[in-house]
């Protein structure tokens, strides 16, 4: 039987009957399409699986399918390694971890994957295959989760857009002329529009939560040093950058987290232990929680009134939920000296992944091979001295205890996750990094980034959509290994305001 045999016959009769056996599907299940997989979540895909309903194959080709359909409308999966992943589908390799045989895509930036090529957004890296495995990916396997491709990444992940000259515009699917976010854009695009229910993605100043809030979906954001991000990079921008997921539901960012969550050999951070399984967390009573509410951007930028809409509806929601608010002000943060500080971290990150790839190529990279913006980063960077690194990254902790400080009082913190809607596609073009991208740039990191600094948990929950029809997520930030705090009131948040059957239109 081919593939789309397999689709339009085998599937509508597997599914029929399969979903329902599941418990959290029934006549309001949120599954859109009647003899599919869309809808169906990481945590009961893998039930199918261990039950015998479907096979690993046979939903890796369902996956494809579907990415094959709505990829040409989103631009947002680069690389395929399809054939990878159907070998080890097929040949009984997989571990029978929590995800086994479900479906997974990886972003393409700071992570690797034997065999398979990471380009990190660039036209530098184009063909550059992995020669070692990251552990974070080890432990995606272990899992047992099937990958078999890589999403779009800005170059570098240096925009909050996922707009590259190698690969071009990522669509967003709630309407396609907008921006799907940034860093983890493609993986954003693909979960919200039913390719996979959950994938990894990057967050160094808000990657994770900005494509969260633009494409409705939910992005926690976890502790400094909960996930690994070694063996190639064991202190990444000095902490700021930390890998997880985006995904349609909370339960399967905690399954996850309890996979993947746990220092490795030589990390430099130890968040601390949880006290229970993350996943465990999910439908606990989060009791009367004292959140803040901050309305002001901590970077100098205005807040649009959807955004502020938005935020005072769960403002409301959290009330109506038991929990006790009080106004909280911004964290004491520099303006200028912190986009300089971030801008260090950052060149300094680029210059080392750049020349590393000189090496292997064996000559100097140009103009025409990186992004203007990116090439002026190198270029700054080529002059940094230890210490000019070295007082940087100390700064960095310094306001990590500040901003630490100034919410020790809170459960939560809660913020619009953005100060705007969704941009347009080519507010933020990387071949013309003006005034205007500059502008877009603080609007989209303006309330994310001090959680990079500071190194505690946040997430962005999909609870608004404004009236032009694109998500608006509302942003909690936790005290520092309080994701079993957050993961609470996720899961509180989303059985009282469903998201899960909400699809944009090009489902």
């Amino acid at each position: 039987m081919n593939r789309r045999d397999f689709l339009t016959t085998s599937a509508s009769v597997m599914v029929g009957t399969a979903l329902s056996g599941c418990a959290s599907f029934g006549g309001s299940s949120g599954v859109p399409g009647d003899g599919d997989f869309l809808g169906v979540d990481a945590t009961d895909l893998a039930t199918l699986i261990r039950r015998g309903d479907v096979t690993p194959s046979e939903l890796l080709e369902w996956s494809i399918l579907r990415a094959e359909a709505v990829n040409p409308k989103l631009n947002a999966l680069v690389i395929e390694h399809f054939d990878h992943a159907r070998d080890r589908a097929a040949k009984g390799r997989l571990p029978k971890g929590p995800f086994r045989g479900v479906p997974f895509l990886l972003k393409d930036l700071g992570i690797t994957l034997e065999g398979t090529v990471t380009s990190h957004g660039s036209r530098f890296f184009k063909g550059a295959v992995a020669t070692g495995t990251s552990t974070l990916v080890e432990r995606y396997e272990a899992a047992g989760l099937v990958i078999f491709g890589k999403t779009a990444s800005p170059e570098f992940g240096s925009s909050s857009s996922t707009e590259s000259l190698a690969w071009g515009e990522t669509h967003n699917p709630w309407q396609t002329e907008y921006s799907s976010g940034g860093s983890s854009g493609g993986s954003a695009a693909l979960v919200a529009a039913g390719v996979v229910p959950i994938a990894h993605a990057s967050d160094g100043g808000g990657s994770i939560r900005i494509p969260a809030s633009c494409c409705g979906l939910f992005g926690l954001k976890p502790t400094r040093g909960l996930t690994p991000t070694g063996p190639n990079f064991f202190d990444k921008n000095a902490g700021l950058s930390i890998n997880h997921a985006v995904s349609r539901t909370v339960r399967d960012s905690a399954a996850l987290l309890d996979a993947t969550a746990g220092p490795a050999p030589f990390d430099p951070y130890l968040a601390p232990a949880p006290e229970r399984a993350y996943l465990d967390e999910v439908g606990r009573d989060p009791g009367s929680l004292l959140i803040g509410i901050q309305r002001r951007a901590t970077l100098p930028t205005e807040t649009h009134p959807d955004c502020l809409r938005a935020l005072d509806e769960t403002a409301h929601l959290c009330e109506s939920l038991g929990h006790r608010l009080e106004e909280i002000e911004p964290p004491p943060l520099p303006g200028a000296e912190l986009w300089y500080t971030f801008g260090v971290m950052r060149g300094t990150s680029i210059a080392m992944l750049v020349q590393a790839r000189e090496r292997e190529l064996g000559r100097k990279a140009t103009p025409d091979d990186l992004e203007p913006q990116n090439w002026s980063e190198y270029q700054r960077a080529l002059g940094y001295s230890a210490i000019d690194h070295e007082t940087q990254r100390q700064l960095v902790y310094r306001w990590a205890r500040d901003v630490v400080a100034h919410q020790s009082r809170f459960a939560a913190v809660l913020s619009p996750t953005l100060a705007g809607p969704p941009p347009k596609l080519g507010v933020l073009d990387p071949a013309h990094p003006d005034e205007t991208f500059a502008n877009a740039a603080m609007s989209m990191t303006g309330f994310t980034m001090a959680y990079n600094l500071s190194g505690q948990p946040a997430m962005s929950v999909p609870l608004d959509v404004n009236e032009g029809g694109l998500p608006i997520g509302s942003m909690f930030a936790g005290r520092l290994g309080g994701e079993g705090v957050l993961l609470r009131l996720a899961a509180q948040l989303e059985e009282a305001k469903p998201w899960r059957a909400r699809w944009p239109a090009l489902v």
